[in-house]
């Protein structure tokens, strides 16, 4: 008798199990269905693009974009929409970007960009001869004094996941001017980290080190980092002038925007978000208008599909990712004073390509849980499923106990449009934005609904 009663429990627990399956799988059908049907968040999208534009920090453009993501929130019926104030750095890149070389009697113009944090050259730009190096520690072996050092090392066309090679190669963006100003140079120009060979010149973040001088910091196009070296090769003594007249503005006040939708239970919450600020070179539109209007488009999903979630669920847009990660620190900061239990956070800042998937930065006991869910999200292109880096905005808590997930699309285009003026609307695909949005909504939906098993053995906040 005993052994026919663990059979029939087995066989309940094999039913049971199975009906939750259909169950999830139809919804998640659903969560598809709706925004490749009725989405919203390409025309959201076009809003900010469009008619906001640019928007670093401290731009009007930034104000515009936090009382627009605001306004499209409580239009959309969140049940809560606040925003919260952020100090903020202030650079502004100016409206002089010109450079040139001189060889032989023959002048040829560059295409250049300021970098993000750099000062300004003298009235009539920055003048001197040429060092071409390849690496940060190839300088030490220079003659850079009263020189401009040109770092050309490219990206690397090997790692089929770009980010890896943007990785190997974003050091000479941001540390670069300090390592040249270390042996005396006077200026730093830096090739763009694009795999394409182009014109556009992809600006990025700088920093420096207080303990060297500090000296102006430009990137060139790949075309023009192309034409300079081939001309060095024929002239070692040739001249390079550039001319940026940026400047750096003390700090002052954003905000995030937070949009919530009330879940059972009172202080806990699962969060996706995305950075509401872009360089301001560009319509700021992979890079991440996609991550904040798929965040938006996540959550608005599973409200319109009557879904009742267990925990409160957030859709946050961070100021301030580009140059300083103010916004992710803030809303870390007031979560930890609020003892607001974060059980998960969602960043999409990858751009809006075809979804293939999540990294997640958490126990490894806890993402072969997780793994359970592969077969349910299989079918809408979603293989990978793994451990991994998740996000520079949520990043902050992840001391805090809170899993972190990076969504994951299709990198190969990623770095064409990354931080240069052509990341502009027309380059995203409707449908590719949707399914990203969708990824992100049936994410969220299994981890609200068996949030108290992936969990349960695990110290949460």
């Amino acid at each position: 008798m005993k052994r026919v009663f663990t059979v029939l429990f087995l066989c309940a627990s094999i039913f049971q199990s199975s009906a939750q399956t259909i169950e999830d799988s139809l919804f998640i059908r659903k969560i598809f269905d709706e925004v490749l049907t009725k989405g919203e968040c390409y025309e959201v999208l076009r809003g900010l693009c469009k008619d906001i534009g640019p928007r670093l920090t401290g731009m009007q453009g930034a104000y515009d974009a936090v009382d627009y993501m605001k306004a499209v929130m409580e239009k959309q019926g969140f049940d809560k929409v606040e925003l919260q104030e952020v100090s903020i750095p202030r650079w502004v890149r100016g409206d002089v970007e010109k450079a040139s070389f001189t060889s032989k009697g023959k002048t040829t113009d560059l295409r250049i960009c300021a970098l993000g944090g750099t000062i300004a050259t003298e009235k009539n730009g920055v003048s001197a001869s040429v060092v071409e190096v390849f690496s940060l520690a190839e300088i030490k072996d220079k003659d850079v004094k009263d020189k401009i050092v040109f770092f050309n090392r490219p990206i690397d066309p090997k790692p089929i996941y770009t980010f890896a090679a943007y990785g190997g190669c974003v050091d000479q963006r941001y540390a670069g001017a300090s390592e040249a100003a270390k042996y005396g140079a006077k200026a730093v120009i830096v090739r763009s980290v694009t795999h394409l060979d182009d014109d556009f010149p992809h600006t990025g973040s700088m920093g420096y080190d207080s303990l060297y001088p500090k000296i102006p910091a430009v990137a060139v196009s790949t075309k023009g980092a192309n034409l300079l070296s081939k001309a060095l090769k024929k002239d070692a003594d040739l001249q390079l002038t550039y001319m940026i007249n940026s400047k750096i503005l003390p700090d002052t006040t954003s905000h995030n925007v937070i949009g919530e939708i009330k879940g059972k239970k009172a202080n806990s919450y699962i969060i996706t978000g995305g950075h509401l600020d872009a360089w301001d070179n560009g319509e700021g539109a992979h890079d991440d208008g996609a991550g904040c209007v798929h965040s938006i488009e996540a959550v608005r999903l599973l409200k319109v599909l009557g879904y009742q979630p267990n925990h409160n669920l957030r859709a946050v847009m961070f100021m301030n990712e580009e140059n300083g990660l103010r916004g992710g620190k803030e809303y870390a900061d007031q979560a930890k004073k609020k003892n607001e239990k974060h059980l998960a956070a969602i960043e999409s800042d990858r751009g809006g390509f075809t979804p293939r998937g999540f990294y997640i930065d958490f126990d490894d006991s806890v993402i072969k849980k997780l793994l359970r869910f592969k077969e349910l999200l299989e079918p809408y292109g979603l293989h990978i499923f793994q451990k991994g880096g998740s996000g520079a905005d949520i990043s902050p808590m992840k001391d805090d106990g809170v899993m972190l997930i990076g969504f994951v699309p299709d990198s190969q285009r990623y770095f064409d449009f990354h931080h240069a003026e052509s990341d502009t609307f027309d380059k995203i695909n409707k449908r590719e934005l949707e399914l990203g949005a969708g990824a992100i909504a049936a994410l969220i939906y299994l981890l609200d609904k068996y949030s108290d098993e992936i969990f349960e053995d695990v110290n949460t906040q």
